[in-house]
């Protein structure tokens, strides 16, 4: 049975401090590559409910890697794919700690960002995580996990981040 994701930090302080701590080396399309499919395995291991991993590149979108985990994602799964992206690159921080700055509260986010008809363009709940590099300033690239409830989708992706970053110290 696979381990089950490990609770997500609802703090600010300790989002902040996670998601800092999620610095690769290096980030090219065979990394994206390796965490995509370390997502999907760990996702069909996890639980039966189809999810949408994406990675794209954060200064041309271009996509590095998607996929879905089961049979069964709908085309909303990549509307909230774009929305979590795009919140992404806009405050350069995870749709989670959006979503608890603003505590869930998707209105008091629209209204402080003045948002008006482009609320659609962005979501405040977890998924979204900024891919960042040593070295590098600013996000470089977004990796998204849709379908399992917020904190689920932040956790899968910092977990399977982790991994990487980890394997990548060991054979660097």
């Amino acid at each position: 049975m696979a381990k089950p994701i490990r609770e997500a930090p609802r703090d600010l302080e300790s989002i902040t401090a996670l998601d800092s701590s999620l610095v690769f080396p290096s980030f090219t399309a065979d990394d994206a590559w390796d965490l995509g499919c370390l997502l999907r395995d760990r996702l069909r291991d996890l639980t039966s409910t189809p999810t949408v991993i994406n990675i794209s590149l954060a200064n041309s979108q271009q996509l590095l890697f998607h996929a879905c985990s089961r049979p069964g994602t709908v085309p909303d799964n990549d509307h909230w794919v774009s929305r979590k992206r795009n919140s992404v690159l806009r405050w350069g921080c995870s749709s989670w700690y959006l979503q608890n700055k603003f505590l869930g509260d998707a209105m008091k986010f629209a209204e402080r960002f003045g948002l008006g008809e482009r609320v659609g363009d962005y979501t405040i709940y977890g998924g979204g995580v900024p891919v960042r590099v040593k070295g590098v300033e600013g996000v470089v690239a977004v990796a998204i996990v849709s379908g399992l409830k917020p904190d689920e989708d932040h956790m899968v992706v910092v977990e399977a981040m982790e991994e990487c970053i980890q394997k990548m110290g060991k054979s660097g």
